[in-house]
């Protein structure tokens, strides 16, 4: 069975009953305690809200233990919190917790550059070398700020010690700078001739953090807070830097995987470094935050005129890999989801899954997080697809 038609049967399957019931049922994954926490809702407007409802009932289970949801815009709301706290008290879920949002943080470093573009600091069409001319070689000399937000500039990944997910915790928490990932990716050859194709990497969005450093004589972060997070009052949103904690209140995350005893089990992830993550992947923040943020990014509150559409244009190039057309954006993603177009990003670090959304007149907006047990699987998580779907419908 392919990869589209198990996505395909997952959702009509999550749409219908919330989760598969060889999912629900798995019996090595068991967990402690009495009792389920019930879903946690605020009273619903949105046509969509019984599907939600259904999708994070009975958490937590095999593939997450907790969830919190928002679905906003003009066509209703709803909020919905399901599962528990940590395995071990199996305490309730925290409604307002922070979590991890993995490449979520794509977009708001798109739009700390496009911000940068409209201040006439940054340039997208100029080279990336031409801003760090001792960092990038010569074979990526014609690389250019936008093909690395894009994900057109043919850079490969940098080479790190985690081809497992017990390699990876093994190693969670090794250091690293972005300099030394951007020398470890550039040493490789390029994966194919810049703007030609289309490949999902952390790497660009690494380098263009390296150029807001560059021309504002200033760390990414601060940066960050003062052109996104600071006007929007964002203040549960934050970078964790070299801190391996979530601070403040969070839901733990739990990744499956082979236990010191040789079996198989959850063990808690959510202390775990993310400097290998920075300006791609290593924000924290909450549900609230990160719908504040869509729905001021969609309105053109946040980026505004022509730098926000660079957002919504798909490059016209492939995909390295399946051969589809490009699906990724300056900083967004676009999928057909029930009829219409919905943009948005998904994001995934251990233990976390995460994801903003919306239609593009931001008719509907969704966010979620979601506690998964598998969150870097190759498929995506079953609870996180059966949200997906019942807000905006089944994929084309």
């Amino acid at each position: 069975m392919g990869k589209t038609t198990r996505t395909l049967l997952a959702a009509a399957l999550l749409l219908g009953v919330g989760v598969p019931s060889a999912v629900a049922a798995d019996p090595a994954w068991a967990v402690p305690g009495s009792g389920t926490p019930a879903v946690v809702a605020t009273p619903a407007s949105s046509p969509a809200s019984p599907n939600l409802s259904a999708v994070i009932a009975g958490l937590p289970r095999a593939d997450a233990t907790a969830a919190l949801v928002r679905v906003g815009g003009t066509e209703g709301s709803w909020r919905g919190a399901a599962g528990v706290r940590d395995l071990e008290s199996m305490s309730p879920a925290v409604a307002d917790g922070r979590f991890r949002i993995g490449s979520v943080t794509k977009v708001f470093t798109a739009a700390t550059v496009l911000r940068l573009a409209e201040e006439g600091r940054v340039d997208l069409d100029r080279t990336a070398r031409s801003y760090l001319p001792e960092l990038i070689p010569g074979r990526y000399a014609t690389v250019t700020v936008r093909q690395l937000l894009d994900h057109t500039h043919g850079i490969p990944a940098a080479a790190l010690p985690r081809r497992t997910v017990e390699e990876a915790y093994a190693h969670r928490f090794d250091r690293y700078t972005a300099e030394e990932l951007v020398r470890s990716a550039t040493a490789q050859p390029r994966e194919f001739r810049p703007g030609t194709r289309q490949h999902y990497r952390n790497i660009g969005y690494t380098v263009a953090g390296l150029i807001v450093e560059r021309v504002t004589g200033t760390s990414y972060e601060r940066q960050l807070e003062r052109l996104v997070l600071r006007p929007l009052g964002l203040r549960d949103t934050y970078a964790p830097g070299a801190s391996p904690l979530i601070a403040g209140p969070y839901n733990h995350g739990y990744q499956t995987m082979r236990l010191d005893d040789g079996t198989t089990g959850p063990r808690d992830v959510s202390v775990w470094g993310q400097t290998d993550a920075w300006a791609a992947g290593d924000l924290v923040s909450t549900t609230a935050d990160l719908e504040r943020f869509t729905r001021a990014l969609f309105a053109g509150r946040v980026v505004r005129g022509p730098l926000l559409e660079e957002m919504f244009t798909l490059p016209k190039v492939r995909d390295a890999k399946s051969g589809d057309p490009a699906a990724y954006s300056v900083g967004l993603s676009m999928k057909r989801l029930g009829g219409r177009e919905v943009w948005g990003k998904t994001g995934g670090r251990w233990g976390f899954n995460t994801a903003v959304a919306s239609t593009r007149d931001g008719a509907r907006t969704l966010v979620y997080a979601v506690n998964s047990t598998d969150a870097k699987g190759e498929d995506m998580n079953p609870t996180a697809l059966g949200l997906m779907v019942a807000a905006y419908g089944l994929p084309e």
